[in-house]
């Protein structure tokens, strides 16, 4: 994997997401958000993540997604419960992962972060290809970008999210980098 000049990687798949803007002039990529997803939830290999990026979610295929009606998020990536990448915004623009959210004072994580999406939920461990595949991630984007930490979506929005979860292996992941 390589990271081009505008933050798109080689070697892994590309969906782009409208769900995204330009970053504040002058702002530095400083921070990785660990995040989970599946949709339905506890449902894994489907492309309803990509469709919820790409805002094509059917609110009536699932009676959950009729919550989803209308949102419009995104993250940088996301890896599969195989390991496999998908990148859906290039690293240089403003993905749409961190909603209301502070870091260390600084308010709106989404001007300064990369949101990574592992493909899970906080009720279950993940798999150690995704362990393998964040960590290699993780390796190329920190020498790609001014990374200062790394954080669950739980330490930025406390108060409305809880993922990674409990079954993420900090130590695990931070020991591989």
């Amino acid at each position: 994997m390589k990271a081009d000049a505008n933050g798109w990687l080689s070697g892994v798949r590309r969906i782009a997401s409208p769900n995204c803007d330009t970053r504040p002039p002058g702002t530095r990529i400083e921070l990785l958000v660990i995040h989970n997803i599946s949709l339905p939830p506890g449902r894994f290999g489907g492309e309803e993540i990509a469709r919820l990026f790409t805002n094509s979610l059917d609110p009536g295929a699932h009676p959950y997604y009729a919550q989803l009606r209308g949102l419009k998020v995104s993250a940088h990536f996301l890896i599969r419960r195989n390991g496999e990448i998908t990148q859906f915004v290039a690293c240089g623009k403003r993905a749409w992962h961190a909603g209301a959210s502070l870091w260390q004072g600084r308010p709106c994580c989404n001007d300064f972060s990369i949101g990574i999406e592992l493909e899970g939920g906080d009720d279950m461990p993940f798999d150690n290809r995704q362990y393998a595949a964040l960590a290699r991630l993780t390796r190329l984007l920190t020498r790609a970008y001014p990374i200062r930490a790394i954080a669950g979506h739980a330490d930025i929005a406390p108060e409305r999210k809880t993922d990674p979860g409990p079954y993420f292996d900090w130590a695990r992941y931070l020991g591989a980098l």
